[in-house]
């Protein structure tokens, strides 16, 4: 087994904000790429409405068809420059699968999911240079989702000092739910950090090592109970039924939906590309915190190594290493040094026998439990709750019986059984008490 010592740098986590960027994203792609940023900015601007949404009135389909008719007539613009920069990739991926998002939901549900060449081939060649999927990720919409509120000497992010960048509605419950997981992420620095000093004790050894690993796990327990905190207080600002209705059906990817496959126009004049096999919209299972934590303290047994290329992983694979085809690279690589490295914390803690040690685990192990009950908390407030009301509403205005339907997640996995999948694994990790 290799060493399970890590150095965060070399991963690009930064000791204070994790793995959300020390300093903000980038706001905007120099003047070459303007016409990008110009029409997402149109978008928003124009306030478009879902394609899907009942009641829309002739004016606005006009709207939306007069904005998807410019965007069918921008030109076609080289990424040449762009490959010489990830900060400057990393901002074509997130502005052009805005527009794609905004361009096919907008579309009549019956109508064709055909991506414009304009938009297609270099979306294509960025997310081939990122090595990602064609598609909005949790990077899109919410690592790289955001800026300061008010200017810092340093730069670097709080969770009192974030507001959004980009937006599909314009309203305060959208950027709201953006910003509620960068909170999360920024405190699982301290997370990370302890994860850092454990894994590093452990490689060094020495006579205190049992001490010094007990103390860092007493130190994860408060910081998970605080990462479930800054999860739930975006029920402060974010109202279940307009995200259900108006927010969520925008960052759906074109995996929903088997019958209406997404098109990609002009693929063929780049033949390096490949056809996009993965196309699952931005899910919280592709927080590269949450999969760390995981990780760590051995709940995730995964079955291969899985680094840095995301064509080793198939549609065969757990859900939960699927979705880090859809993480930066460096973010993928720390999920494969946890992997490669296996259970490292869990067997030394097996192998000492140390009550102290053990009970240190346990409880870190319950705190992620509780956390992941964080997370059923929500998807049922925001995503079972509400889908429920919907069709109520729509089975009665019909005159017929409500369906059960499985409930689907951004990504495409199966709501509830994942998440109670998630809790289960977390809680058949306990180690057995000590006599």
């Amino acid at each position: 087994m290799a060493s399970p010592a890590i150095d965060l740098v070399d991963f690009g986590i930064h000791p204070r904000s994790g793995f959300v960027s020390s300093e903000a994203p980038i706001a905007r792609l120099p003047t070459e790429w303007e016409t990008w940023e110009a029409i997402l900015d149109d978008a928003t601007r124009s306030k478009l409405q879902l394609g899907a949404a009942l009641g829309l009135t002739a004016a606005e389909k006009a709207k939306s068809e007069t904005w998807r008719a410019r965007t069918r007539e921008l030109p076609l613009l080289p990424i040449t420059i762009l490959k010489n920069s990830e900060i400057l990739l990393s901002r074509a991926h997130a502005v052009l699968t805005y527009i794609v998002h905004f361009y096919v939901h907008s579309l009549p549900p019956d109508a064709e999911a055909r991506i414009p060449l304009p938009l297609s081939l270099p979306l294509l060649q960025v997310s081939a240079e990122l090595d990602v999927p064609p598609v909005m990720t949790y990077n899109d919409d919410i690592l790289s989702n955001w800026t300061l509120n008010e200017p810092t000497s340093d730069g670097v992010p709080t969770t009192s000092n974030l507001r959004s960048q980009r937006s599909f509605t314009g309203v305060t419950d959208e950027e709201e739910f953006y910003l509620a997981p960068v909170r999360v992420e920024l405190r699982g620095a301290d997370a990370l950090r302890l994860i850092q000093e454990s894994l590093n004790h452990i490689s060094l050894g020495g006579e205190d090592t049992v001490a010094r690993v007990t103390n860092c796990l007493v130190q994860l327990t408060p910081v998970f109970q605080g990462l479930k905190e800054a999860l739930l207080s975006v029920r402060d600002g974010c109202n279940p039924d307009f995200f259900y209705r108006n927010i969520r059906p925008w960052l759906i990817g074109g995996d929903s939906n088997p019958n209406r496959k997404w098109i990609f126009e002009g693929i063929e004049r780049d033949p390096s590309l490949k056809e996009p096999i993965y196309l699952s919209g931005s899910s919280a299972a592709q927080s590269p915190l949450i999969q760390a934590l995981d990780g760590f303290l051995g709940v995730e047994k995964a079955r291969s190594s899985l680094g840095a290329d995301s064509s080793s992983i198939t549609q065969s694979t757990p859900f939960a290493h699927r979705m880090r085809v859809y993480m930066p690279r460096r973010q993928r690589n720390l999920m494969a040094h946890l992997t490669e490295t296996g259970s490292a914390l869990r067997d030394f803690v097996e192998s000492t026998n140390d009550a102290k040690l053990s009970a240190a685990y346990n409880a870190a192990l319950i705190a992620l439990k509780e956390f992941r009950d964080g997370h059923m908390i929500i998807v049922t407030l925001y995503v079972i709750q509400p889908s429920k009301r919907l069709a109520k509403e729509e089975a009665e205005k019909n005159g017929g019986e409500i369906e059960g339907k499985e409930l689907k997640g951004s990504a495409g996995g199966d709501l509830a059984r994942l998440l109670k999948d998630f809790r289960e694994r977390t809680t058949s990790a306990l180690l057995p008490r000590n006599p």
